[in-house]
Formats: structure tokens, C-alpha cells, sequence
């Protein structure tokens, strides 16, 4: 961990950002940057964690929208059937879903 990981505050917008514990709160960091953050965020929250735990970290995720999932399976040069949304999302499949 290199740096001082810098939260937007209306990113998280039910937490004090002062006060959040970067490793204790570690997957709803990574969920939440990855899904509604910046770029730039979404490099330092990288540089920060590491690359594997982030990586871990959203192979396990419950939820990721769809764009995001491809994202994720693209910068981590993984399938997206690797990932426990996708897996939890084939099981429960929607009615209409385009």
C-alpha cells in the first residue's frame, strides 16, 4: 500500500469519510469505486489494494451492473463467468432481459 487512498465524498455519501477504515471496509471501497467511480479513482484505488485484491475482491462481489462487469472482466483478462454476479445472475434470471 503506497499512498493515502483519497474517497470523494459523494461517493460515499453513507459513511464519514473521515473516519472509514480503509481495510475494514475494503470490499464496499472496491465495489463502490469500481461501479460509480472516476478513472482516476479507480487507478489510485489499484495502486492503493494492490491488483489481486482487488481482482479477489470482485470475483466474490454480489452485484456488478453489466457494464462494469465487462470492464472488470476485460482489465482483469478474466471471463465473466469467473465472477460470483454473473454466476448468482444466471440462476436468478430476469423475465425480460435485454
Amino acid at each position: 500500500m503506497n499512498m493515502d487512498l483519497q474517497l470523494r465524498p459523494s461517493l460515499f455519501w453513507d459513511f464519514n469519510v473521515a473516519t472509514i477504515d480503509l481495510e475494514k471496509h475494503r470490499a464496499t471501497i472496491i465495489e463502490r469505486i469500481t461501479m460509480r467511480g472516476r478513472i482516476e479513482e479507480f487507478r489510485a484505488m489499484l495502486q492503493y489494494y494492490g491488483k489481486e485484491t482487488v481482482k479477489d475482491t470482485l470475483l466474490n462481489t454480489r452485484y456488478l451492473d453489466k457494464r462494469t462487469l465487462a470492464y472488470c472482466s476485460t482489465i482483469f483478462d478474466l471471463p465473466v463467468t469467473e465472477f460470483r454476479c454473473y454466476k448468482l445472475a444466471q440462476s436468478n434470471p430476469e423475465h425480460w432481459n435485454y
